[in-house]
């Protein structure tokens, strides 16, 4: 990924979707040539010369202030991740050369954050990095992801389940909403750590196998990913409606818990309790078999 490509197309992209009226500029009359925002009136709103603006939207963010990118923030109408994103790609890109794809180390999950998800028996649960993998879960996680689960690649990623399996349009009940906010999180991920080898291999492969990735990845639209609702359709329960939050690991840069609960009292507390149920007698025939037949291997970053 070219950082200074990622700068300028960003500040384009954001540019073109304010208009003159929500920027709070004059309407005037005639055919505008650019339905969002000139250049000229961005660098007006974020108080910069038109030559210094254009300078930066050709790629060129050698020596910008944090306070003109504040400005532009403002401008801009961004909202915190997208600010964030902004300051993550002036960063890389200010940088005046290219830096090697870097090989990530192979995720590890400790065995005290595993005991912390084996102990949260009632809550599905698993440890996700920045690209999405999915890294080690607890029983009912495990039984909630069971669609993401079985596909062959390990460690699996959510993101690859997303676009390249057919099962994950029955799976989430809001595809399209979700399908959007899992590019936007990857977007945000490629600009905070550009030089991700693993992560530019993911975007490769997912644009040239899917047009629908390839579509939302263009709009340059990002997220954070932090606590929200997911509807899910599970082939051994039906649907859910579960309330989910990101748990970050301060001591695991780039490692985060994601917790799923369900209000008392409803069907996606009874689902789940369910599939609990369904999860714990699955796990003592396996261990009444252990003697019979072999144990799966264990996921990379799992204790076995």
């Amino acid at each position: 990924m070219d950082a200074r490509s990622e700068f300028r197309d960003f500040l384009t992209s954001r540019r073109a979707r304010i208009t003159p009226g929500q920027a709070g500029l004059p309407v005037s009359g005639g055919n505008r040539r650019v339905t969002g925002l000139r250049r000229e009136e961005v660098a007006l709103l974020a108080g910069v010369s038109a030559d210094y603006y254009i300078k930066l939207e050709r790629g060129n963010a050698r020596g910008v202030s944090d306070g003109v990118l504040e400005a532009l923030a403002r401008a801009l109408h961004l909202d915190e991740a997208e600010r964030a994103h902004l300051f993550d790609l002036a960063r890389a890109a200010g940088t005046g050369t290219r830096t090697p794809g870097r090989r990530t180390p192979k995720p590890h999950v400790r065995p005290s954050v595993q005991r912390i998800l084996d102990s949260m028996s009632g809550t599905p649960a698993y440890v996700r990095n920045r690209r999405l993998d999915i890294l080690a879960t607890n029983q009912l996680g495990k039984a909630l992801l069971q669609p993401i689960l079985a596909g062959p690649r390990r460690p699996p990623n959510v993101a690859r389940f997303m676009f390249l399996d057919p099962a994950a349009a029955d799976y989430y009940l809001d595809w399209e909403r979700m399908a959007a906010g899992t590019v936007a999180i990857l977007r945000a991920e490629a600009g905070r750590d550009p030089h991700d080898r693993a992560l530019t291999e993911l975007v490769g492969e997912l644009s040239t196998r899917s047009d629908l990735f390839r579509t939302r990845w263009a709009t340059h639209n990002v997220h954070l990913h932090r606590g929200g609702v997911k509807q899910l359709r599970h082939p051994l329960v039906g649907e859910l409606t579960l309330e989910y939050e990101a748990l970050e690991l301060p001591a695991d840069t780039g490692l985060t818990i994601m917790a799923y609960s369900a209000e008392p009292a409803t069907p996606a507390r009874d689902a789940l309790n369910l599939l609990a149920g369904r999860a714990a007698a699955d796990d003592q025939d396996s261990v009444s078999d252990e003697g019979t037949r072999p144990a799966p291997a264990p996921w990379p970053g799992t204790s076995a």
